[in-house]
């Protein structure tokens, strides 16, 4: 048990990871810690390697060199055991696939269900909270591929609220979508993180940044600056990491 006054615990750490693409590094020497409860905002241009390092951070890409844990575990172990969820870019999914808004989110669910994936009711029951934390429950029976971007992105994000991860990845959640789907999709991870969760997502809009990221990462293939809003989302290095510094709020 946790004792009063002590630090939250680590939830994701890399050490030193670099990536490359044949030879090329993508993200080099990339460390950062995230403590439980903490919702971080991962900043920088179009090639900077925010997907990239969101996916080595999960698992999904391997490093070449480096280290990653999430809850102290490897990443693959991690997402055996359901502690690690991803929310992708809308460019990465096949919409075409035909497959119901309420399966995308059971999918979540598969990695607590028995050998033969048969979901029971706490599976069920995960899932229709899910939906309605979104507010996606009267369109769970709609191909996905129908949806609007909106909806696609608050789908995914109930795929991750059923899987009842510990730690969120999210690359561009706020990309296509409008204004109130924005303000849900911050509230639901104020929430998460308030309950003890992580998140870490990359996104382009730096107006909302400071009235709901508790810290900023900012990245140019390497880590350009990382600590808490206010004292690293400034001008200064707002310059460093894209050649001008846009206007903050």
């Amino acid at each position: 048990m946790q004792q009063t006054g002590s630090p939250p615990p680590e939830r994701l750490a890399a050490r030193a990871l670099t990536v490359a693409y044949d030879g090329v590094p993508a993200v080099e020497q990339v460390s950062l810690i995230l403590p439980a409860g903490c919702l971080c905002g991962l900043v920088g241009m179009n090639g900077a390697g925010k997907t990239t390092l969101l996916r080595a951070l999960g698992g999904f890409i391997a490093p070449g060199s480096g280290s990653v844990r999430i809850d102290g575990l490897p990443p693959a172990l991690a997402q055996r055991r359901q502690r690690l969820a991803y929310v992708p870019q809308s460019e990465q999914v096949d919409w075409d696939f035909p497959i119901r808004v309420r399966d995308v989110v059971m999918l979540g669910r598969y990695g607590r269900m028995n050998l033969l994936r048969w979901p029971a009711a706490v599976d069920r029951r995960a899932v229709e909270q899910a939906l309605e934390r979104v507010d996606l429950s009267n369109l769970a029976e709609r191909p996905i591929g129908a949806l609007s971007g909106g909806q696609r992105k608050r789908a995914f994000l109930a795929r991750a609220l059923a899987q009842e991860a510990t730690v969120l990845l999210l690359d561009e959640p706020f990309t296509g979508v409008d204004l109130p789907t924005v303000q849900l999709i911050i509230t639901v991870l104020r929430e998460l993180c308030a309950a003890g969760a992580t998140a870490l997502l990359a996104t382009h809009d730096l107006e909302a940044i400071p009235t709901f990221c508790d810290r900023v990462l900012l990245l140019n293939r390497r880590l350009l600056a990382f600590g808490p809003t206010g004292e690293v989302f400034t001008q200064a290095n707002l310059l460093r990491t894209f050649g001008a510094a846009p206007a903050l709020p």
